[in-house]
């Protein structure tokens, strides 16, 4: 599992989750409202995602088919994050299992000491559904929190020294909610 140290949002995509598998949920965007934000429309869209996590250096050819199980993988994650009802997480397994049986890319040490993985697009998917699989798996489940914030959807891995985190980014999230708490206090002084 690779815990990830860049930037949060890169080229349009949010990564706060701490790894690739809890990011991907975050490509759809107010999940929760009348009308979400659907950051994979294209495959183009799902190439260029597959190039801010970091899983490929340049873009692969991407195909519907592969938006489509990208999407089928995104929906899975989210619903076993969430530990939804035995119905719902039953489903969810199926999907990422069916994914994650696939052929993976395959990981290549380069000169430098860095690692590349190596495939297509569908095989960086099954990849992806593996790292998900040995997430919700083992220990590190454990460690999956949703952001606090009532506006948010997302789900990071809990990795603090004292397993206390509440916000998906403090940079955002974390940032409204101690700016509106400074000013429900400020009105509470100024009220008689």
């Amino acid at each position: 599992m690779h815990f990830d140290q860049r930037p949060e949002d890169r080229d349009g995509f949010r990564f706060r989750g701490g790894c690739n598998a809890i990011d991907l949920p975050a490509t759809l965007q107010a999940r929760l409202t009348p009308s979400p934000r659907e950051l994979l429309n294209t495959s183009g869209d799902l190439a260029r995602w597959l190039v801010s996590a970091g899983m490929a250096s340049s873009a692969p050819k991407t195909t519907g088919e592969d938006l489509t199980t990208a999407r089928v993988l995104r929906e899975a994650i989210y619903v076993l994050a969430g530990r939804r009802g035995e119905s719902e997480a039953a489903a969810a397994r199926k999907s990422l299992n069916r994914i994650a049986a696939g052929a993976a890319a395959v990981p290549r040490l380069q000169a430098d000491g860095t690692m590349r993985l190596e495939g297509t697009a569908g095989a960086l998917l099954v990849t992806l559904a593996r790292e998900a699989v040995h997430l919700f798996g083992g220990d590190a489940a454990k460690l999956i929190r949703q952001c606090q914030s009532p506006t948010c959807t997302l789900y990071f891995l809990d990795i603090s020294r004292r397993g206390d985190r509440r916000w998906c980014s403090m940079a955002a999230c974390g940032n409204n909610a101690k700016v509106n708490e400074f000013r429900r206090r400020s009105r509470q002084i100024d009220t008689p």
